[in-house]
């Protein structure tokens, strides 16, 4: 049996212990009933729902999603449209998304996945100042695929 200001009352019958809380007029909480004997607490329970809730909100308000963006080329892919994927990529970066950067092999292009590799760390390097790689570049069926994430703020 534990008091309301948290002092052990020690151990007692159930009758005693809702005798007690009735006289503060509180309520009797079972805090681990499958213990022996089982752990009781005086509190207002009210109250302890209230504020339970109220961390819970704070929490929620703290917590970031993180969506997870995708940027995809072709393994013929021209420096300028590399700098157009680039600055989105950046913008994504930004946001404190993850990007996942994908080349696409098609057809006779399969045998040139190397190509494809050199091509996504050229792009990781393009925005190096802002993202960082998570995953490195691996070959998954037809598609080479690499992961940035945000650098963390020093």
């Amino acid at each position: 049996m534990i008091d309301n200001d948290g002092k052990q009352l020690g151990i007692m019958s159930g009758r005693e212990a809702q005798k007690i809380a009735d006289e503060k007029q509180l309520d009797l909480v079972k805090i681990s009933p499958n213990t022996k004997p089982p752990v009781c607490k005086i509190m207002d329970y009210g109250k302890f729902k209230f504020e339970q809730g109220k961390k819970e909100k704070e929490m929620k308000k703290h917590q970031r999603t993180i969506n997870v963006k995708e940027v995809r080329m072709s393994a013929r892919v021209e420096e300028h449209d590399l700098d157009v994927k680039a600055k989105n990529c950046r913008k994504f970066l930004l946001n404190g998304d993850k990007v996942k950067v994908s080349v696409r092999f098609r057809g006779r292009e399969m045998a040139y996945t190397d190509v494809g590799k050199e091509i996504l760390l050229r792009f990781a390097e393009k925005v190096a100042d802002v993202g960082q790689i998570e995953k490195r570049p691996k070959l998954e069926g037809r598609n080479m695929v690499m992961y940035l994430m945000a650098k963390k703020e020093q």
